[in-house]
Order: C-alpha cells, then structure tokens, then sequence
C-alpha cells in the first residue's frame, strides 16, 4: 500500500491511526497521522509504501489485558490507539481512549483570522467586496473557514479587517449565528500578517492559531496545536510541499568537465502554508502599529535560538488568491457536495 493510500485511510476514520497486516491479518506495523507528517519532513514521497515509514514494533495487548493499566500507559506515552492480538498476531481488536479522539468539545484556543487583505489578484470581484466575502460553494470564504473551526471545537475568534471591513462586520457580527464569539481588529492600515497582532485585546493563556482568511483546507488544527505543543516550540508554521520542475536539462561540471546531465529535474520544496499557532509570550513581542509580516517574525525568533516547529500538511489546502484558484475552490466544492 502507497503513503497517499494510507492518509486517505487515516483521514476517512475517527480512530486516525491504519494497521497494516499480512494476508492472514497478522500485525506486521501501523501507523498515524504523526508518522505520515514526520515522513514528509524527511523528503518521502506519498508514493512509496507504508513499510518504509510505519511503526514496525507498535505497542500490542493481549486479548486478557488490564483495561486500567493499558489506559494509564497510554495517556503517559501519549499514545491513542492499540492493537488487541491474540497468540498467532492477529489482530482482533483495537483499544482506544475515547476522551483523547472524541470530537465535540470546546477548545480554549483563540482563533485569528487575517482578513484586512484588498484582494488585488481577485479583481473585478473585489472591487466592491472584501476577498472574505467572496463565495466558494454559494457561501463566503470567510464563513466556511469559521464553520470548519467551530465544527472542530474552535469557538473564540479575532477577525482582523481592514479593506471594506465594515461589510465583514455587518456579516457576521458578534459570531452568535455560528455558535461562536467574534471579536474585531481593526487596521487603520495594513499592518502584515504579523503586526495586525500588537492590536490585539486579549491576553490569551492558551497558544493562539493565526491563519490567512483566504484559504481552503481541511486541516485538523487540534493535530496541528498536539505537535506545538510536544515540540515545545515558540511558534509552529504549517509548511507544505511544492513541487517545482525545472523545464531545461541541468549540467553538473566538475571545472570544464560535465559529470553528468539530469533531464529536467523536479526540485521538492516546503513552503508557508499560512497557517500559524502562537504561544501567548510572543504577542508581548511584536511593536504596535508598526507592519511586520509573519515569515519575518519567525526569521528573528530563529536568530535568537528560540524553537520554531514546522508541522507539515497532507491534507486539502487552497490559497483562493486568483481568478483561477476561485474556480478550482467552486468545482472542488461543486464535487464534494454533489
């Protein structure tokens, strides 16, 4: 079985973790949404198989286990799910802790939503709406990015605006309608990914997630602030991978001499995602009313030593940017709700 055949797997399932066994369902490894995006940062491609990155030794009970004691190591090792086999390996059972997958509950964690952008590759469109307010699937941008937050237990929200901001404000108020709580920022001018946060109005205790109010993704951020949080890093950055293809044949020289050609390459590359989680000390750090944009930040905090986590992303991710990012956003939603 391919990696991508494996996250879809994984990502199709509440349990988030896929076994991997032989044709007499005998437990040959498993593996989990932390080893897919831990072989992304090694440079695995999503076409080689799962043997390559799955655990080989994954912890397993017997079918007489002690329910208590399997809980209690679980929740020290951090491990959410385990294989139940009997004498022979097979697997005939999965143990799960139900309070660490259980969907619902209500997360702590502020939300910011950047949204004061003029959206100049989306004219005519923009003209007279803020990019936010621009439909994908007959409902705003914005409005499906708060729905996909609530849905996951993010309630709490720091919508920054700027260009035609009223009109955002007008739209979705204090938040009531989505079952959230929406606050404003409000940019007299731009002030970049980064400075829009020193007008912030609350001291957050817990890390903060700061996302660009203009993409599509269905990324689960509980997993994205799990990996913050056991990196022990300042700042966490979503990165993805991209791809680029080099379209001439590359000579490699040795001096004059040609050691050897490679036919338009293809280059792997991770890039920003936009997305971000915060902890609450770095919101002291950035200067009021002065325009800093995010990558910046990260560049000073690296400077001074400080941990700054890449959590790299597999799942569905759109910056609705241009005309043609429009279109492919409405045929993806045209395709899911059809």
């Amino acid at each position: 079985m391919p990696m991508l055949e494996a996250i879809r797997s994984i990502d199709n399932s509440v349990l988030q973790i896929a076994l991997v066994v032989d044709e007499n369902d005998r437990l040959l490894g498993s593996i989990t949404d932390g080893d897919i995006r831990r072989a992304i940062l090694k440079g695995v491609a999503m076409d080689r198989p799962v043997t390559e990155v799955m655990n080989a030794s994954p912890l397993s009970v017997p079918p007489h286990y002690q329910l208590a004691e399997l809980k209690a190591t679980m929740a020290r090792r951090g491990i959410h799910q385990v294989p139940v086999v009997d004498a022979g390996s097979r697997v005939i059972d999965l143990v799960i802790i139900d309070d660490l997958i259980k969907p619902g509950a209500v997360r702590d964690n502020w939300v910011i939503l950047m949204a004061g952008g003029q959206g100049m590759r989306l004219r005519p469109l923009t003209e007279a709406v803020p990019k936010p307010l621009v439909e994908v699937g007959g409902k705003p941008l914005l409005e499906s990015i708060i729905e996909k937050f609530v849905a996951q237990g993010f309630v709490r929200f720091q919508v920054s605006v700027n260009y035609l901001g009223n009109q955002i404000k007008a739209r979705f108020k204090d938040g009531r309608e989505w079952n959230a709580e929406i606050r404003y920022i409000d940019e007299s001018e731009p002030l970049g990914t980064a400075g829009a946060l020193s007008l912030l109005d609350i001291a957050p205790k817990e890390p903060i997630v700061v996302m660009n109010a203009d993409l599509m993704t269905e990324i689960d951020f509980s997993k994205m602030l799990d990996f913050h949080r056991e990196r022990e890093a300042l700042a966490t950055m979503a990165v993805r991978e991209y791809d680029l293809q080099v379209p001439f044949g590359v000579v490699n020289v040795n001096d004059s001499a040609i050691v050897s050609i490679d036919e338009k390459p293809a280059q792997r590359f991770l890039v920003n995602a936009g997305i971000y989680v915060l902890e609450p000390e770095t919101l002291k750090r950035i200067p009021r009313n002065t325009h800093l944009d995010m990558p910046t930040l990260f560049g000073q905090w690296i400077e001074e030593g400080r941990t700054c986590a890449a959590f790299p992303i597999h799942e569905y991710w759109l910056d609705v940017g241009r005309l043609e990012d429009l279109s492919r956003a409405n045929k993806r939603a045209q395709e899911t709700h059809s």
